[in-house]
């Protein structure tokens, strides 16, 4: 019976640091790593780089860190919310944690830090960012949504600082990830905006409204778009511009799904839908290689 305790808290603690999404960077880096910037090598010259590995590790644990204090501050807002996913004051206290939080961050930023100093001084930023964002900066319009997008694109950009580098396909897909998570973090907050509106929380549909945000967002696709396709051009890979090419086919449909979303569960199906939009661009890579 006490081992069966364990194993629920073991899974408990794995979903509160949303395994999932922390698999997605791990490879997000991985595949960053050999097909944008080591492209010319072999996989194994990237999987045998322990320096490497600790990077990304260090990135992970700093990501995982993020979701703890996350969740730890938005107690009341879930309860409303998603109630049925809450686990902080449930099945795990609040107290722990706090403690698992502070302690990731730590071991995140020193293992970043054994990997260069500049390393350690990003993570140390990004670990205070994520602590802002939870605490505060989530609860204003806008802001919140362009720390974490600027963050998930920084998964990318760190490489660059690794290996010392001003790579434009490694900025394009960072930009891509950018956008993609800009959009998916807007349509959460229309997703969560009663529970938002509850407590407080000023997201943009909380401040404006549900159909001017919408309109926003439509505003702020078009220089993304834009300029993907600019960076795009410049790269020259015509199997790049051909790949999200077709990818412009299911994108396309999403804002066709999102110019007529009114209820929550068709912002929880877009929010979703970004995330699956995230993960081919990421598969696109594998065509640097060919």
């Amino acid at each position: 019976m006490q081992s069966r305790s364990h194993i629920q808290l073991l899974v408990d603690a794995l979903r509160l640091s949303r395994f999932n999404n922390l698999i997605i960077i791990f490879i997000t880096q991985y595949a960053g790593s050999i097909f944008l910037l080591n492209h010319n090598e072999p996989a194994w010259y990237v999987l045998g780089d322990f320096r490497f590995f600790v990077l990304v590790l260090s990135t992970v644990i700093i990501a995982a860190a993020g979701y703890y204090i996350n969740d730890y501050y938005d107690i009341k807002i879930d309860l409303i919310n998603k109630p049925s996913k809450v686990i902080v004051g449930h099945t795990i206290k609040r107290r722990p944690v706090m403690i698992a939080h502070t302690t990731l961050n730590a071991i995140g930023i020193l293992l970043g830090s054994m990997v260069s100093l500049w390393i350690g001084f990003v993570h140390l930023v990004c670990a205070f960012l994520l602590w802002w964002y939870s605490n505060q900066l989530k609860r204003l319009p806008f802001v919140g949504n362009f720390v974490v997008a600027a963050l998930t694109a920084t998964t990318l950009l760190v490489l660059l600082v690794y290996y010392h580098s001003v790579d434009l396909l490694t900025m394009v897909y960072a930009l891509f990830a950018f956008g993609i998570t800009l959009i998916r973090e807007i349509i959460k907050d229309i997703e969560d905006v009663e529970g938002d509106a509850s407590y407080g929380g000023l997201t943009l549909p909380v401040w404006l409204g549900i159909r001017r945000t919408k309109w926003i967002l439509f505003i702020l696709i078009i220089p993304f778009v834009s300029s993907l396709v600019v960076f795009l051009l410049r790269v020259q890979n015509q199997y790049l511009l051909y790949y999200f090419g077709l990818l412009a086919v299911p994108f396309l449909h999403f804002l066709y799904r999102f110019a007529y979303a009114d209820t929550k569960k068709h912002f929880s199906y877009l929010s979703r839908y970004c995330k699956w939009l995230i993960i081919a661009g990421i598969f696109s890579m594998a065509i640097l290689k060919l």
